[in-house]
């Protein structure tokens, strides 16, 4: 996944932010690690220095703080958000059955509708862009679909 904007490196830090926090919530399911301990653990070994390409495997310039507020707002609020989720999930595709990467993908983004003042049109762009990376098929369609129903519903959210 390429993630460059030359014109806006904050938008940039914000993004590489969402794609490791899809990352370390996909990690923390599959591990059982806590949040804490695969938060350090991304800070440690994959926040090199700005010239690490994010290629690698490497989160150089990630917004820590979004980074952080996502990877344990999830965590401490994955109850409300899989029940929201539950809510607009296709009746053939519930939660469990989704990919992984997909799962921890649309948690970030609904945590982040539910639980900050980011606009929802913001969000929904950036994990639409953060699902690109991830996905080739429909996934992508998916994710807009579900974010986009959740933002028209009254999530508690920003319109």
């Amino acid at each position: 996944m390429t993630v460059t904007d030359a014109t806006n490196p904050t938008r940039r830090s914000r993004t590489i932010a969402r794609v490791a926090a899809v990352q370390a919530l996909f990690q923390c399911e599959q591990s059982g690690d806590t949040a804490e301990t695969v938060i350090s653990q991304f800070i440690r070994h994959r926040r090199v220095s700005s010239t690490a390409l994010f290629e690698d495997g490497h989160i150089p310039d990630a917004d820590l703080k979004l980074f952080q507020e996502i990877v344990l707002g999830v965590t401490r609020r994955q109850d409300d958000i899989d029940t929201k989720l539950s809510g607009v999930l296709p009746e053939q595709w519930p939660l469990p059955r989704l990919d992984p990467v997909l799962r921890a993908l649309l948690r970030g983004a609904v945590f982040e509708l539910i639980a900050t003042d980011t606009p929802d049109r913001i969000i929904i762009n950036e994990y639409l862009d953060v699902a690109h990376g991830f996905f080739s098929g429909d996934e992508p369609k998916m994710v807009n679909g579900i974010l986009d129903t959740l933002s028209r519903s009254g999530n508690d959210g920003n319109t």
